[in-house]
């Protein structure tokens, strides 16, 4: 196949999927879902096959022209296009797609800051899907994004599984729009700010850490986490999507 001026298998950071258990998995979880669908990254159509048997309206983009045209003379049903992921609108109903290692949490950033798109099923680094999904402790971007997101962790994929072969497993990430959020859409700006505030203070509990991060009386902050109902978390990692909004609602009060 030419080469892309763009580079590259690796200099697109292109790792095609190609165990079929994931992209069956993937495809049953799309699936569940309704509406328009925009894949990102189609590659060689792999899991684009897969999804125009859905028969639903289906884009999919990759930033490899040479691909682009092969995939849109095999699937002349499908909306091939070519695309860059961290620039391209993401105005589907549904976004999935096998995200580039390299560029994932500009993805997912980007991803998270857009008002179209309903639901999301990403194949991404394992230790990346796991923090996103809280496995072990939150992070400061699911946290963050926590009150208007659900986060779900859908599997494991060795790293055989992609070709060529990366030299981390990759893991199936779902993320849907909650239909009521936790926190008014009106707040998030100064929500995030408070959850950098607690992730980047300093504590030996938590309510230590919330005094510090609002610079509250620690009767206060004892009395927020209590009401918040989080006081078996000591770390702000420990926080659950609705301990968080609690925290906000009483720290808004203050």
């Amino acid at each position: 196949m030419p080469r892309s001026p763009h580079g590259g298998r690796h200099e697109l950071g292109q790792n095609f999927l190609t165990h079929r258990p994931t992209l069956a998995r993937i495809t049953a979880l799309v699936d569940r879902t309704s509406g328009p669908i925009l894949e990102l990254g189609c590659g060689d159509g792999a899991l684009t096959r897969r999804l125009a048997g859905l028969g639903r309206p289906l884009t999919a983009i990759d930033i490899d022209e040479h691909r682009v045209r092969r995939l849109r003379a095999a699937l002349p049903g499908v909306r091939v296009e070519f695309g860059d992921a961290t620039r391209h609108p993401l105005d589907a109903a549904v976004v999935v797609g096998n995200i580039p290692f390299h560029v994932t949490t500009p993805i997912l950033r980007r991803l998270l800051s857009r008002k179209e798109w309903r639901e999301a099923v990403l194949l991404t680094q394992w230790e990346v899907a796991r923090k996103r999904a809280g496995v072990g402790g939150g992070t400061m971007m699911t946290a963050q994004s926590a009150p208007w997101f659900a986060f779900s962790l859908e599997g494991r994929v060795p790293a055989w599984g992609f070709s060529p072969q990366p030299s981390v497993d990759g893991g199936v990430l779902t993320i849907t729009r909650r239909a009521s959020p936790l926190v008014p859409v009106s707040d998030r700006r100064g929500y995030e700010a408070f959850v950098r505030a607690m992730f980047t203070g300093r504590g030996a509990t938590l309510p230590a850490v919330l005094a510090a991060a609002t610079r509250a009386p620690m009767s206060r902050a004892r009395r927020a986490v209590m009401a918040a109902g989080a006081t078996s978390c000591r770390w702000p990692r420990d926080l659950r999507p609705e301990h968080w909004a609690a925290l906000w609602r009483e720290v808004s009060r203050g």
